[in-house]
């Protein structure tokens, strides 16, 4: 990518109070499709817990005797009733507890996180918000915030007086998923989003691929978009 990609700055009350140009080199310049797919494929193998525990035929209860004999009863041949072609014999090769955990490059999955990052920008998908100072833990400050800028229009269709109709409404960040991003842990805005739907909070140094993907809108403060500008986010996800 070249060029700058210049991104709005808005205030709480959703109005906007300036702009930052973005370059893209500061997160790699590319982004690879390939190398975001296998960064998120390992971050959602790594949470699996690999508990699952079926029963073979050995483990089953019930007698290894043949139920009767070969021939001369008119019957299809039958072995023991742990078969699992009988109901309550085994599992024939049915999954057992295993450790789905396994980890890409380092350098891989941080180059992963800056496309990723990268990418939301290019698609339009990054708020910026000049500050998000909350005082004491209140869930609807953060509502208030989020209702207050608007990220896009859709048309809605109504019936009125018998008559279909289509009125374009207002899309606001509180209607998505989204991603805030603070400098550091604030244990007030943590605690004032963490029961919102569809919102997730983290520090820019916590960061990773699947997180800023996942979400579909990015909210970076102006701090956090400085933390991602000095430095590489540390990927985080890469184990359970």
């Amino acid at each position: 990518m070249t060029g700058t990609i210049s991104v709005p700055v808005v205030s709480k009350a959703g109005v906007q109070v300036g702009t930052v140009d973005v370059d893209p080199a500061e997160f790699g310049g590319k982004i690879s499709k390939q190398l975001l797919h296998d960064v998120v494929l390992m971050y959602l193998a790594n949470q699996r817990a690999g508990t699952h525990h079926t029963l073979r035929r050995g483990e089953v209860a019930g007698s290894t005797k043949k139920l009767f004999r070969q021939k001369g009863t008119g019957n299809a041949r039958a072995g023991t009733k742990r078969t699992n072609k009988r109901r309550g014999g085994g599992t024939a090769k049915g999954p057992k507890p295993r450790d789905y955990e396994y980890h890409l490059p380092k350098k891989a999955v941080r180059a992963a996180t800056r496309m990723a990052i990268l990418s939301k920008f290019r698609d339009g998908e990054v708020v910026i918000l000049d500050e998000l100072a909350i005082g004491a833990p209140k869930t609807k400050e953060i509502t208030g915030v989020l209702k207050a800028i608007k990220v896009g229009k859709k048309t809605v269709k109504t019936v009125k007086d018998g008559q279909e109709q289509s009125v374009e409404k207002d899309v606001t960040l509180f209607d998505t998923s989204v991603l805030i991003t603070t400098a550091a842990y604030d244990e007030n805005v943590y605690k004032s989003g963490r029961n919102i739907d569809g919102v997730k909070i983290l520090p820019a140094t916590e960061l990773n691929a699947y997180t800023v993907l996942k979400q579909k809108r990015l909210v970076l403060t102006r701090a956090a978009l400085d933390v991602l500008l000095k430095k590489e986010p540390e990927a985080a996800g890469e184990s359970k």
